[in-house]
């Protein structure tokens, strides 16, 4: 099995990375951080996976300022990486990380229920008084 296309997609999406934080300063990009990069098994295509923080607004903004972007981080990524050919750079918004975010949510709020259940099952727990306490002695 050939590795390769990891290992470069991983050096790419480590360039990608500082050059997005340090370089860019385009006010469409967000807070945007890519997730990984998957690349052809000829390494001719890199898509690089990306999450945002905010609306589809903005999710919408940072993918046309990514493609803006896109030829300024291909001659990074030129520079930075050895390949015969620098990959194409295509975005992709990574739904993988939201997907995930809804269905830790939802086990708990499953968990939250059940514990709920739980405590009404239980019925209410006897009142002790004070006066009650205090009579008690200790064996």
């Amino acid at each position: 099995m050939n590795n390769r296309p990891d290992r470069v997609g991983e050096q790419i999406r480590e360039e990608l990375s500082v050059a997005l934080a340090r370089d860019v300063h385009d006010p469409g990009i967000g807070f945007v951080t890519i997730t990984r990069v998957k690349l052809s098994p000829d390494l001719q295509v890199a898509r690089a996976y990306y999450t945002v923080i905010g609306d589809d607004k903005q999710k919408r903004e940072t993918k046309r300022a990514l493609e803006r972007a896109a030829p300024f981080l291909r001659r990074r990524i030129g520079a930075a990486v050895r390949l015969r050919r620098v990959p194409e750079l295509h975005f992709q918004y990574d739904e993988g990380i939201e997907k995930q975010d809804r269905i830790e949510k939802i086990l708990l709020d499953l968990q939250k229920e059940r514990e709920e259940r739980e405590m009404q099952a239980q019925g209410p727990e006897p009142e002790v008084h004070e006066d009650d306490a205090s009579s008690e002695k200790p064996s």
